[in-house]
Parts: structure tokens; sequence; C-alpha cells
């Protein structure tokens, strides 16, 4: 069952953010439920999971049309439908669907709202976990009722930090570029996580869970939301040239102040 978080006082459009999130929340808990049965399945869970997010998509988009019918709208699944109206929502129903494919607890849905070429407002929700990460520009970060803040730890050394691993769609170039990137960080920090949600390791960034999380391919739903929880977070962030073009590259480094140029020198090509 879905509960939907307390949230403090927010704007319109952060409340309509968070209402399609909870409505689709509620029939993507439901089929999760259903996987672990399709796991023995001949056919395989892989068509229900892909059903589960269209539905899932579908929900978001009937919910902010609704609200904000100008409005255009980037998604994963259903593609870009432009308007004159300089703001536009970028979806990313199932954030994490390797991990909704095997059962494994660890998706969120995400929704981010941009003006012109700025991310303006962003909502990621787990709903396993019950956790509502949101922030808007100038507003601050909350993770639920909670104020969020980027990690204070200063030093390599201590620092937790988080990526995407390219698997086999990805050219053989990139992983192997990308295994040279890790032997470079593994010896200089505390650790390395990979869980599959990019979503949620920029949230965990911004709730100063991780100390950096870097990734060199994603799309603009898989980062939307996120970059704007960092930055109000207090976070910093630049894509993998060391720009400020993320969503134009499709590349992000995420981390805090005191660790911005040490893991840039490490990660920036």
């Amino acid at each position: 069952m879905v509960h939907q978080p307390r949230m403090i006082s927010r704007s319109p459009h952060l409340n309509v953010m968070c209402n399609a999130a909870f409505k689709a929340a509620r029939s993507l808990v439901r089929d999760f439920g259903e996987v672990e049965h399709l796991q023995v399945s001949r056919k395989g869970p892989g068509d229900f999971v892909s059903t589960a997010d269209k539905r899932a998509e579908d929900t978001i988009y009937k919910e902010l049309k609704k609200a904000r019918p100008s409005y255009g709208f980037i998604m994963e699944e259903g593609g870009e439908i432009s308007s004159e109206d300089d703001h536009t929502w970028i979806v990313d129903p199932l954030d994490g669907t390797t991990n909704f494919l095997h059962a494994l607890p660890h998706f969120a849905i995400s929704i981010g709202l941009q003006k012109g070429s700025e991310i303006i407002a962003g909502v990621i929700y787990d709903p396993i976990k019950d956790e509502l990460f949101y922030a808007e520009k100038g507003g601050g970060a909350f993770l639920n009722e909670r104020r969020l803040r980027v990690s204070s730890r200063q030093n390599l050394q201590e620092a937790l930090l988080a990526t995407g691993i390219p698997f086999a769609r990805h050219p053989k170039a990139e992983r192997l570029a990308f295994q040279e990137t890790l032997e470079k960080v593994m010896p200089l920090v505390a650790g390395v996580r990979r869980f599959g949600a990019a979503s949620l390791d920029l949230a965990y960034v911004a709730a100063g869970r991780y100390e950096g999380y870097w990734e060199p391919s994603l799309a603009s739903w898989d980062m939307a939301a996120g970059l704007v929880i960092v930055r109000e977070a207090g976070g910093y962030l630049c894509d993998l040239q060391g720009d400020e073009d993320i969503l134009g590259t499709g590349s992000v480094l995420a981390t805090n102040q005191a660790l911005f140029e040490p893991l840039k020198e490490l990660l920036v090509r």
C-alpha cells in the first residue's frame, strides 16, 4: 500500500507532481507484488513489466495534462509532446526497470519540470520505501518533511560514491573506458555502489547518503528531477566534460563543494 508522505506546504506545481507520482505508484506497487510470481514462468515477467511501466506513465500523463493542459512533455515511453508553452514535464514512470523486473525493491517515479532550458522543480518517489524527495528552485530540497543537505565529508578516502555500469547494449569502447575510470577511483575512496536507478542515486547524493555520483550515458528523464534536488540540497553538478550541459551530454557528476574539484580531476575526460 502506498502511503502519501506528509509534506510541508509547497507550490501548486509540486502538489500536482506529487499527486501524479502517488497515483501512479499505487499501480506500480500492485504490479511489483506480482513480479515475483512471474519469475518462475516460462514467458518471464518482461512483457508484464513493460505494461506496468506504460500504465504508470499514462497515469502520470493524464494527471499532469489535466492540471496544466498547455505544458509539453518528454517521456521515456511516450516520447516528446511539444507545446507553445515554455514549460515541459520530463517523466520517467519507472526508473530502475531492471530492478523491478527482477523483483528488487529499488525503483522510483521521477518527474521534472523544465522552464525554458532550466529545471525548476523535481519529484522522485520511491514507493517501496515510502520516500519522497522533492525540490523547487529557490525553495530547498526535502525528503518527506525533512530538509536535505549534501554530505559534509571533505576527504575522498571517506567518500562513498555511486555510479552506473555500462552493460550489454553499450559499445565495447564505453565499457572499457568505464573500467579504466573505476580502476582510478576505487583505490582512493571508501566504496563504489551500483544500485541501478539514476534518479535515486541523485536523490541519495542530495540526502548525504552518497558523497558523489557519476554516470556517462543517461537520458533527460533519468536526471531532470534529481538535478534540481541536488542543487537545492547544496550540491555541485557538472557533466563529464566539466561543463554545465548535463541534459545535453547525458552525463553527470554530482557531489558536494569540498569534493567537486577532486572528483572532476578523476572523472572529467
